[in-house]
């Protein structure tokens, strides 16, 4: 079977219970669409797991990229302009979840801070994929149903800050699957649930912010539900 979630945001035991709940073994595929750290309380737990699995694709949402911004820059030596902007940005992402993740990540030992770095800037930004014989595009975000048709005009931050328009569909031919945005947030009526409406699929049902976590089999299209409290 395949599934896809995302959103995990450091929830380790909802992502462990959900594996335990949707019973996935060797044979399946798990699709995460970023945005695996931050705010919750085991971004570090959660990513090395996540690299262990051979049958788990991640792709890049914001928050790790900005994690792997962040990360990749301490204890190197920068000029006072560079440290003064590099300041201000880690300022925001402290502010945004990302002193749980930092926190996390001084605990770690030298191999493993060597192994999350390579993992999150090797992470790709969308991927598309057939299931039975239906087609699916699966990015964290993106951006205007216009732009999405010329991949090759995207830039990586149309895929980790773009605004989806939930209200058209962007492909004729194949569903597209997304992150980033809480359901509730794209219709209050979706709130703690997955989104299927236009062609999208918007499976971040707001774990972290302690509605739930959702996964979505792409095979049978059956939902599952792991409830959270704040922070997972």
């Amino acid at each position: 079977m395949t599934y896809v979630l995302s959103d995990l945001h450091g929830c380790y035991e909802a992502y462990r219970t959900m594996l335990e709940k949707i019973h996935f073994g060797p044979d399946d595929r798990l699709y995460v669409l970023g945005d695996m750290v931050d705010r919750g309380p085991d971004g570090m737990k959660l990513l090395l797991d996540l690299m262990g699995r051979p049958n788990v694709t991640v792709l890049r949402g914001n928050h790790d990229h900005t994690a792997w911004l962040m990360l990749r820059h301490v204890g190197m030596r920068v000029d006072s302009s560079f440290a003064e902007q590099m300041g201000e940005m880690c300022r925001l992402w402290m502010s945004d979840g990302g002193d749980v993740t930092w926190r996390g990540y001084k605990k770690l030992k030298r191999e493993e801070k060597a192994r999350v770095l390579h993992f999150l800037q090797s992470l790709p930004v969308y991927d598309e994929i057939t299931v039975g014989n239906q087609r699916y595009f699966l990015a964290h975000t993106g951006p205007d149903p216009q732009k999405i048709q010329q991949l090759e005009d995207c830039t990586l931050m149309d895929f980790l800050l773009g605004e989806i328009d939930y209200n058209q569909p962007y492909f004729p031919d194949r569903y597209f699957v997304s992150g980033h945005t809480p359901t509730g947030l794209i219709d209050p009526a979706y709130t703690g649930r997955i989104y299927r409406k236009n062609g999208h699929i918007a499976v971040d049902c707001g774990a972290v912010f302690g509605e739930a976590l959702g996964c979505l089999c792409l095979d049978t299209g059956e939902e599952f539900y792991v409830k959270t409290g704040k922070n997972g």
